[in-house]
This record gives structure tokens, C-alpha cells and sequence, in this order.
């Protein structure tokens, strides 16, 4: 099976070089290059390794986070493809999703008052921005891809990112994408039934549809998935515009009773307002996707801050437009009603033309699903090149270059979730547990300033911002336990915990099933995908 798998995968004339596994338990592969030097990974060019004195005092060599990366030709690896519109396009089209369509309403019962609401939407923008700003430097300190499971690893250690990689693998990315691919699904399905509510098969069949479209385009082909996004975010723009257009045609009109007396209500608890943040921040979710794909950017340094400096601004900008036009449209208490704001509003608006919004929700939605499965597979990628995952999910396609494995690993797991569960269950699970790991990449850059304060930051943030960041994410995860405490808060706990029992005796240890190399050869011949590290002569 070995012979065939070489006569399969190498595509030059001279045979594949063996690789060699680092003996410390993390199965890193380790490379010899030209001039004689090793690397792991293909983190290192034909020039040896990047090295600074260690800041510890010791007097020893370090490696810089700033990997040089694969030198062409020696070795299949990810290609930097996503330029800087891409990259805009890809926090946009991933943030802009069902949320600003639905969440409004959800806000607006949780705090009782259009301006709190209102507030709520542009602190949301605020907290999305900042954290976007600090995973900025952190993203060009290390740009290697992986986002939360890299930087812990730098500050915390292994452990602590496997941790992360474990419920991010098989929970957060995969039920993110089933809550995307279910609301694309009813939007879409609605469109065709108009007397009754959709049959709940017919929704989850069509969501499982569209997770089988997007999983083609991002196996196919980067540039394809890219050129989706680039489309897809566009079109939600446009979408956007015409809402926004509406909203102020009805303002000129005099519609502005509804945004008066805008505080009246009873004020809202502090739980209350820590669910409505997780309502809001649902909406916004997306904003550090582009860190997971960094391996893949054109000059990341310079493209991911600016991307980030460019998308964010623009998506707070459009939600709170939105969220005046949608008032300008009808009263609190009918968004309250409404199951799908944005139909509600496009039926008032739009008249006969009023099967865009439907049609705008769609295509939000499955814009924000590619995107949100391009940065998912590149977890699965970067997590198990290190041997915190299964081998095979860290290979890639031999000719498109594309981490197929991982790809189709979190859209399996999304399947599952979108045959067995609902939405309302997977947003809660996942805007509580999210929400520990975005504090706890916080707190590896305050870690970081102190441990390695002379690696190479090419962007640097002021430290208040993830201080700020770290309390804010503290108080999202605690306040809604203590308000209204819910035996489902102490099983994400445990699962989260839970991870530890494979991480010591696969990672820490070692240890791997007998079988798991028959598994790895059948699934290379069976999918064409290779090792990242795989050198040719």
C-alpha cells in the first residue's frame, strides 16, 4: 500500500523522501532541507530556521513565531492566496449571516427597551472590534494557522490547546455551521410555503444540501472558495443597501415615533443584558475567521490588521443602519412577533418585490457558512500537524492543495448536528463556551507581553484592550450562570474537561492505536491527500 501511495503522490520524477517523527509525543514531522538544516512542519526555508535570543535570561536560542513558511516546490503546503480584499470579504461575508435578520427581536425581549437594544448592537461592534484588534497582534506574531489552538500553545502550553482544539473540533466550528446551514435552509424553504410553518424534514434535508455544496467548492479549490465569499459578500451588501435604503425612505416619510421615547421600559438585569450581549455578539460572530487562515494570506502583517481595521467598522456600521431602518418599518412590539424580521420589514417596504428579502437572507447565509467552514478546516489542519489531532486531518490535497480532511471531518460532525439538534439549544452552548476560549486568547497576549516581551509584533495593541476584552468575557460567562444557573453551563464545563482524558494518553503520552496507520494509508489513497511535510528531491 506504501508503494502505491508513493506512486500516486509523487509528482515529480525523483522519488518522496522519508519523513522523520520528533520523539517528544506530538508526532511532529520533522524535514531535512538543502543545506542540511531541520524543520518542522515546512516552518523553515532553505536558509535554516529564524532564531532570537531567548528573553528568559537563559542565554539560548529561540525560533520566532514569524515562520517563513514552506519554500516553493519543497514540499505541498497551503498557498498565500487571500489577498486584502479577501480577507475584508471574508470577515464581512462570515459575520454578516442570519443574525442582523433574526437578532433583533431576540434583543429587544431580553433588555425591553429599543435603547438599550440599540446600545447593545454597537457595544457588541465595540467588543467585536476590540478582540479583532488583539487577535491582530497575536495573528501576526504567529502566523501560522490554527488562531486560539496556536496562541495557546505559545503562552500556555499544550494542554491547554488541545483543550481548545477539542471542543472547537468537534463542537463550536461544526455547530456554528449546522446553525448557519439551518437558518439558510428556513429562509429558503419558506420562500416555496406560504399557508403553513416548513416541514422541519424538508429543512434539515435542505441544510444538509448546502452543506454538501460548500463542502465541494472549499475541497475543490482555495481560489474557488474565495471567489464564493468575494460574491456571496458582495451580494449580502447589496441586500444590506436595500434595507438600509428602505429604512430611510420611510424616515423622509416621517416615520419616527417608533425611536422615540426610546429608553422608557424597565431596566434589565445584568444577567439579562449578559444573554442579550450573547444575542448580539451571535450576530457578530466572525470576527477572528480571518486568524484561522493565516498561513494563507498575502503579507499577513500588513492584510490581517488592515482587514480587520476595514470589515468590523463596516459590519457595525451596517447593523446599526439596519437596526433604524427596521424601526422605521414597524414597532417594537411587531419585531418582538415576528419570526423573521427581516421578511416582516421587507412585506412592509418592498411590496411585490418583497421575495428579496427571503432571497437576501439566503444568500447572506450561505455566504457566511463557506466562510465560516474555510476557517474551520484550517483548525483541524494546524491542530493535527502537531499531533493534537487524527494525522489525516492535517494533510492536503496533492493537486489542489486544499485541507480536504479536515474540511470534511467538521462538515460530518455539522450533519450530525443539523439532523439532532435545533438552533436555540446549539446558540446557547455556543456563545457560552466561545466565550471562554475568546478570554483566554486574551489573556495569552497579557501572558505573552511578560514571557516574550522581544518576539517580533509587527502590529502591537495597547495593553488596556485585551484587559478590557478579558473582563468583558468574564463577566459574559459568569453573569448568565449566576442569574439564571442551568445544568447545561456544568456540562460544557465538563466536556471542555473532559478533553484531558484523551490528551494525556495521545498527546502527552504518545500513545496510538495499532490500527490508525491502516486508517491513515486508506484515507490518503482514497482522498489523494499527502503530509504537509512531504519533501521532494
Amino acid at each position: 500500500m506504501r508503494d502505491k501511495i508513493t506512486q500516486l503522490f509523487c509528482l515529480q520524477k525523483n522519488a518522496c523522501k522519508n519523513n522523520t517523527t520528533d520523539n517528544r509525543g506530538h508526532n511532529v514531522p520533522i524535514k531535512v532541507t538543502s543545506n542540511g538544516t531541520t524543520g518542522a512542519n515546512g516552518s523553515f526555508g532553505a536558509e535554516g530556521p529564524e532564531t532570537e535570543t531567548d528573553s528568559s535570561g537563559t542565554g539560548g536560542m529561540r525560533k520566532s513565531l514569524e515562520r517563513k513558511g514552506s519554500a516553493p516546490n519543497d514540499a505541498v503546503h497551503l498557498q498565500r492566496r487571500v489577498g486584502l480584499f479577501s480577507g475584508v470579504a471574508l470577515i464581512v461575508g462570515t459575520m454578516i449571516g442570519s443574525g442582523i435578520f433574526v437578532s433583533p427581536s431576540g434583543l429587544l425581549v431580553r433588555t425591553g427597551s429599543v435603547g438599550v437594544s440599540f446600545i447593545i448592537w454597537l457595544a457588541c461592534g465595540l467588543l467585536s472590534l476590540l478582540g479583532a484588534l488583539a487577535y491582530a497582534e497575536l495573528g501576526t506574531m504567529n502566523t501560522s494557522s490554527g488562531a486560539e489552538w496556536a496562541y495557546f500553545m505559545d503562552a500556555f502550553g499544550p494542554a491547554p490547546a488541545f483543550l481548545f482544539s477539542w471542543v472547537s473540533t468537534l463542537v463550536l466550528k461544526p455547530s456554528q455551521m449546522a446553525i448557519i446551514c439551518l437558518s439558510f435552509a428556513q429562509y429558503a424553504v419558506e420562500a416555496f410555503v406560504t399557508e403553513c410553518d416548513p416541514p422541519t424534514s424538508v429543512v434539515k434535508m435542505v441544510a444538509l444540501l448546502a452543506i454538501v455544496m460548500i463542502l465541494f467548492v472549499n475541497c475543490y479549490s482555495v481560489n474557488l472558495g474565495m471567489a464564493v465569499q468575494n460574491i456571496f459578500t458582495a451580494a449580502k451588501l447589496v441586500a444590506v443597501l436595500i434595507v438600509i435604503c428602505g429604512g430611510a425612505w420611510k424616515l423622509f416619510q416621517g416615520n419616527t415615533q417608533h425611536l422615540s421615547n426610546a429608553f422608557s421600559g424597565d431596566t434589565p438585569t445584568l444577567g439579562a443584558v449578559a444573554t442579550a450581549f450573547y444575542t448580539g455578539l451571535w450576530a457578530y460572530d466572525g470576527w477572528n475567521n480571518l486568524n484561522y487562515v493565516t498561513e494563507e494570506i498575502k503579507n499577513p502583517s500588513k492584510n490581517l490588521p488592515r482587514s480587520i481595521m476595514i470589515g468590523i467598522p463596516l459590519v457595525t456600521l451596517c447593523y446599526a443602519l439596519i437596526n433604524i431602518s427596521y424601526l422605521a418599518a414597524m414597532s417594537p412590539t411587531e419585531m418582538i412577533d415576528s419570526e423573521a424580521v427581516a421578511v416582516t420589514f421587507g412585506n412592509r417596504i418592498l411590496g411585490a418585490m418583497a421575495w428579496l428579502m427571503p432571497l437576501s437572507v439566503t444568500v447572506s447565509t450561505f455566504g457566511s457558512a463557506n466562510g465560516t467552514l474555510f476557517a474551520a478546516g484550517r483548525l483541524c489542519f494546524a491542530a493535527s500537524r502537531e499531533g493534537h489531532l487524527m494525522d489525516i486531518l492535517s494533510y492536503v490535497h496533492v493537486r489542489r492543495l486544499t485541507p480536504a480532511p479536515g474540511l470534511i471531518f467538521h462538515s460530518l460532525i455539522a450533519t450530525a448536528m443539523v439532523l439532532y439538534g435545533t438552533i436555540g439549544s446549539l446558540i446557547d452552548f455556543f456563545s457560552f463556551t466561545a466565550w471562554i476560549f475568546y478570554g483566554g486568547a486574551m489573556l495569552a497576549l497579557i501572558v505573552m507581553r511578560f514571557t516574550k516581551p522581544n518576539y517580533p509584533r509587527p502590529y502591537k495593541v495597547p495593553i488596556i484592550i485585551p484587559v478590557v476584552v478579558l473582563v468583558i468575557s468574564i463577566y459574559l460567562v459568569v453573569a448568565p450562570i449566576i442569574d439564571t444557573p442551568r445544568i447545561e453551563y456544568l456540562y460544557a464545563l465538563l466536556f471542555i474537561l473532559g478533553g484531558l482524558i484523551f490528551y494525556v494518553p495521545f498527546v502527552k503520552l504518545g500513545m496510538t492505536p495499532r490500527f490508525m496507520n491502516k486508517v491513515t494509508l486508506f484515507f490518503q489513497l482514497l482522498l489523494e491527500v499527502v503530509p504537509t511535510s512531504s519533501m521532494f528531491e
